[in-house]
């Protein structure tokens, strides 16, 4: 049930990173990389701050913070 979770709220952050960047979303597969990735890079970029988020709002949270990095980054490296 926890990957289920996990897996819902990838899709969501990536989501909401999608339209928060660019204006919409990156298609299903798409939102659901960027948010999955977004938070493996959350987690680590706010344990470094110290900052941890728990439970659902949390989770997102991290999540989509991860995926903001992540499309920017992404943006960036685009660009050179």
């Amino acid at each position: 049930m926890s990957l289920l979770w996990f897996l819902l709220i990838g899709l969501i952050a990536g989501w909401l990173a999608g339209k928060i960047m660019k204006g919409s979303g990156y298609g299903l597969i798409g939102d659901l990389v960027i948010g999955i990735l977004g938070a493996l890079i959350g987690g680590r970029v706010l344990g470094w701050l110290g900052v941890g988020g728990y439970g659902l709002i949390g989770s997102l949270f991290t999540a989509l913070v991860g995926a903001i990095i992540l499309i920017f980054l992404v943006r960036l490296i685009k660009r050179v």
